[in-house]
């Protein structure tokens, strides 16, 4: 297949963009322009690197019909991070820019339309929420996820369309963010070190990019999913983040204690985030396959295989040899 994928440079996106590769299909990775590349330097010269302003219409527009996809996976977000607080920006790249690449899509016949929403959508909770719970969002990030998630499930059902979105849960692992819990705990532990921590009664369900990967795949795969179909992507099983430290603790041979409270809590911090992820084992026949521990150790390897990248996880070289 054609692969597009908006958001390529972030996180996730790059990640995927790598998965499609491997697995042959060929691949438009659609970057913001002035952004950093750096997560794509490496595959340059094996997909499409393409700069595009998802809130310019005319550009998105341009874009989509250059890119004759086969499947799109919509993945550019902003407001996922604390320091992303431009409202107007948040509702353009969101949702607005979400509204227009569908249309798009549509009318040029896209076979499969992915959307990658978020658990952020449901607010608090001190369960596991099913897809059909109403959502109740608390940031201006989550209104606004939820609010494109329900967009694309009315389009898909009105224009009979192929459109899935995956409610996603806490991913980690390569090429995650500096700064991110997970990958700072792997920065600090390469020197015996721990960061400063919230509570650890903070909960968090936290699931692999290569379990990610699989469920992005099986979304675009299976066209026979009812329209407009919602799927939480997550593990079913939380934990904590004293949980998360232990697991660092041993792994990385850390004989620091942590330091609880050292850091202020988040207005996102909770004791209990969970997925129930039923439905997405149902229809896709998915489900969490790494657990913590082993993705853990996975991310581990892969900052110890990308020496190049110390500098910018703030890993000192001599401490980690």
């Amino acid at each position: 297949m054609r692969a597009l994928v908006t958001g390529a440079a972030g996180f996730v996106g790059a990640c995927l963009v790598r998965a499609l590769r491997d697995r042959g299909h060929d691949v438009v990775a659609w970057r913001r322009p002035g952004g950093d590349p750096w997560r794509l330097e490496s595959v340059a010269d094996d997909v499409e690197v393409v700069e595009v302003d998802v809130t310019d219409p005319g550009a998105l527009e341009r874009g989509v019909e250059w890119a004759r996809a086969d499947w799109v996976f919509h993945l550019a977000t902003h407001g996922a991070y604390s320091w992303q607080q431009d409202v107007e920006r948040i509702m353009e790249v969101n949702l607005v820019s979400t509204v227009r690449l569908l249309d798009a899509c549509v009318r040029r016949g896209v076979g499969a339309f992915v959307h990658a929403g978020s658990s952020s959508e449901y607010g608090f909770k001190d369960h596991a929420p099913s897809e059909d719970e109403l959502p109740e969002p608390n940031s201006d990030y989550a209104v606004m996820k939820a609010a494109a998630t329900l967009h694309c499930r009315s389009i898909a059902q009105r224009e009979d369309v192929h459109a899935v979105t995956l409610r996603l849960y806490s991913i980690y692992g390569p090429w995650e963010e500096p700064g991110r819990l997970m990958p700072t705990l792997v920065a600090r532990g390469m020197e015996s070190r721990l960061p400063p921590l919230v509570s650890p009664d903070t909960a968090r369900d936290f699931v692999t990019t290569g379990d990610l990967e699989r469920a992005f795949l099986l979304a675009a795969e299976r066209s026979d999913l009812p329209r407009g179909t919602v799927l939480n992507i997550g593990s079913g099983v939380q934990t904590t983040l004293r949980d998360v430290v232990e697991v660092a603790r041993e792994e990385l041979a850390i004989g620091e204690e942590p330091a609880w409270g050292s850091e202020p809590p988040r207005s996102w911090d909770t004791n209990a985030w969970l997925a129930n992820p039923r439905r997405a084992e149902e229809l896709l026949g998915w489900r969490a396959e790494d657990d913590l521990r082993s993705g853990f150790r996975a991310l581990v390897d892969w900052m110890r295989e990308h020496p190049g990248l110390w500098q910018r996880y703030g890993v000192s070289s001599q401490a980690a040899l």
